[in-house]
């Protein structure tokens, strides 16, 4: 009976004390003061929270709605709140929610500020010189200062939920500015760091094209830039980057060369596939066809390419055994299918020879079987040369005749003179060179030569008329007829009285001479202008005095003249 009066006393002294404390504590309780509740029940327009003391306190619904208007909370929450008033109707305190939340936002403004600890956001909406951003108070981001690269579309970033690092506060004029192009630098420089540290040549990587140039593109491999050069892009013909790439493509590189000092960096997309020229003699022999595709037409030549990154040259001499081809584009265009000959290989600077003639037959082997030394052909002239000119006869082969084969006389003649483009000739073949594809003809060996059984044409002491074809220091050479000429000496010419003959003499002048000898063996007449001048005085003094016998027979004339003839030799 006792414990339990006790147990009463001591109950009722518990309640005082705690009347007491209760008392004390709620005149100490002053508006701003912030405490820790529990959401206790929710009714239309309030939210009740159970503080820790006796009266519990009251909340605006409206505190805890979102951006959408609804309100989020829940029965057993947890919220922090500000003393803000007592209700007198009821004694329960007034809270609120929002000045803790505006108290706590400010407080880790300026904790991320000093600690530049990147903060999250919302870009809202768009403003002058900038953008407006919700990071639990309202913030201005610089259009400065939203992307390390210039921004073209200002209005895309709106709505945008990013990180940002807060740069400035002014908490009196409640002002906040951030930066999200700061904070992409000091990850950029984060990134870069950590590339060149762990990077090393011949490792492969996945990158974005960041730019494009007519030389190549630029990589960004995450933090760092590499160059990707147009000749390191494929293994197959290109001309410019964009037939292959795209700004913004992601793509897969291998490393090829670090400079670390200059923190430079080239990168390959070739690389990553083996290179085709590696075996290129095995899968395209020589003397073996092949197909392929023109990929180029030049002035001197086709371009073809075999397979990705491999390609041969079809030059111009090889399209046809017609060398007339002057322009390859009038007869392949480009993305044509040939079938080709492979006609040599260097490997070691990447070339491959093609032919295309060599699928047809060779007019040449034709020629030699048609036309033996000897025979007789028909052509057209076609073009004349300093040294002759070239006739046609079909299949694309011209023959050469040569200034010396035109004609048996060495008289200089214009060609022109004697032959007219598309002019019919005959010449006789003299020969076939297939494997420097000429063919010498002839056109004064049709004829008999001249200088056979001359000396049953001519005798010494005959008297001829022919066209002077040269003058030298020791005389003049005359064409008495067709490929035969005669040397008239400087002693046997009329007296020079120290002339050159060329004073005497002119080129395609006709005068008469005498013969003082004929070499038929070794093709030489020796003729005279003296002698000719002496016989006729002699023939004049013998009609004027026949009665008196003093005149020379034609033999006291011509023998002091073949004595010195013998003896000079020259002709």
């Amino acid at each position: 009976m006792l414990d339990t009066v006790e147990t009463t006393a001591q109950k009722e002294k518990t309640a005082e004390e705690m009347k007491t404390l209760y008392e004390t504590s709620m005149k100490s309780l002053q508006d701003g003061n912030i405490l820790k509740g529990k959401v206790i029940s929710i009714n239309v327009d309030a939210v009740i929270v159970d503080v820790g003391l006796k009266s519990e306190g009251k909340i605006a619904l409206h505190e805890f709605a979102g951006k959408t208007g609804e309100a989020k909370v829940d029965v057993g929450d947890e919220v922090e709140v500000m003393v803000v008033g007592r209700e007198k109707e009821f004694g329960l305190l007034l809270l609120s929610k929002q000045k803790v939340d505006g108290i706590r936002i400010w407080q880790k403004v300026d904790k991320y500020l000093e600690e530049g600890i990147p903060i999250d956001g919302e870009i809202v909406s768009e403003v002058k010189s900038g953008f407006l951003v919700d990071i639990g108070v309202n913030a201005f981001l610089p259009i400065s200062q939203v992307d390390i690269k210039p921004v073209k579309n200002p209005s895309s970033f709106v709505g945008r939920h990013l990180k940002f690092k807060i740069i400035k506060v002014n908490k009196r004029k409640e002002n906040v500015i951030v930066s999200r192009r700061m904070l992409m630098e000091e990850e950029k420089e984060k990134r870069k760091k950590e590339f060149w540290k762990n990077t090393k040549e011949g490792q492969v990587l996945y990158g974005f094209i960041r730019n494009i140039t007519d030389y190549g593109a630029f990589v960004d491999l995450g933090g760092v830039d590499g160059f990707l050069y147009l000749n390191d892009i494929t293994w197959g013909r290109i001309t410019h980057p964009k037939e292959h790439l795209r700004i913004g493509d992601e793509i897969k590189v291998k490393i090829l060369n670090i400079d670390y000092e200059k923190e430079r960096i080239s990168v390959g997309i070739k690389q990553l596939k083996t290179d085709p020229w590696l075996k290129v003699d095995e899968k395209y022999p020589i003397k073996e066809k092949v197909k392929g595709k023109v990929v180029s037409v030049v002035d001197y030549g086709v371009f073809i390419e075999l397979e990705q990154g491999v390609e041969g040259l079809l030059h111009i001499s090889e399209m046809s055994w017609d060398r007339r081809i002057k322009d390859p584009g009038k007869v392949v265009k480009k993305g044509d299918w040939l079938e080709l000959v492979v006609l040599d290989i260097d490997k070691e600077k990447n070339r491959i020879s093609l032919g295309m003639k060599q699928l047809m037959p060779d007019p040449w082997d034709e020629l030699e079987m048609k036309y033996p030394p000897g025979s007789i052909v028909k052509g057209k002239v076609k073009n004349f040369t300093d040294f002759g000119m070239f006739v046609g006869i079909g299949n694309g082969i011209d023959g050469l005749i040569h200034l010396s084969e035109m004609s048996w006389s060495r008289r200089k003649k214009a060609i022109t003179d004697m032959f007219r483009k598309g002019t019919l000739v005959e010449a006789l073949v003299l020969n076939i060179d297939k494997t420097q594809k000429k063919f010498s003809l002839s056109i004064k060996r049709l004829k008999e030569d001249p200088w056979k059984g001359l000396i049953t044409r001519y005798r010494v002491g005959d008297v001829v008329e022919g066209y002077i074809t040269s003058i030298t220091d020791f005389g003049a050479f005359v064409e008495i007829e067709e490929g035969i000429e005669g040397l008239i000496h400087l002693s046997e010419m009329d007296d020079l009285q120290g002339k050159h003959p060329s004073e005497k003499l002119t080129i395609d002048d006709l005068i008469k001479v005498t013969i003082l000898n004929i070499d038929e063996k070794g093709k030489r007449i020796g003729l005279s202008m003296k002698v000719l001048r002496k016989t006729e005085e002699n023939k004049a003094m013998e009609n004027l005095s026949k009665d008196d016998g003093a005149f020379s027979t034609l033999g006291d004339i011509l023998e002091p003249a073949i004595k010195r003839e013998t003896t000079d030799n020259i002709i």
